[in-house]
């Protein structure tokens, strides 16, 4: 099982909580099963707001399937690049924002930043 690690300035402190492997639970809904609150207004990835960023504590990068939504708003949000997405895409390794609406959650350890306002990773 992954652990799934949250940080803001939101929080008092750092918290980590398990994902089942497998599952295809998104990281917006991760966190909302433990009661920790990603700042969103869609959840469908057409707003932006539920900007995170993801780093990989553990094991090889890997990539989750970019939707267009979600290319679109990291495109609009200055958050992405053609060649990251590239990478993304062709060789499994994920770019470093996210939407927490669209990225599922895959085995391996990961830390999510927010900022706790709409629409900023920390």
């Amino acid at each position: 099982m992954p652990n799934v690690t949250f940080s803001s300035p939101i929080l008092h402190k750092n918290v980590t909580v398990y994902a089942v492997a497998g599952d295809t639970s998104t990281v917006l809904a991760v966190a909302e099963a433990n009661k920790i609150v990603i700042p969103h207004d869609c959840r469908d990835g057409e707003c932006g707001s539920c900007l995170i960023e993801v780093v990989t504590l553990s094991g090889k990068t890997m990539g989750s399937l970019l939707t267009e939504k979600e290319k679109s708003q990291l495109k609009s949000l200055g958050k992405i690049t053609t060649e990251e997405i590239r990478k993304a895409e062709v060789d499994d390794i994920a770019p470093r924002f996210r939407l927490a609406c669209q990225y599922v959650v895959r085995d391996q350890d990961i830390l999510v930043k927010f900022s706790g306002e709409p629409g900023g990773a920390a």
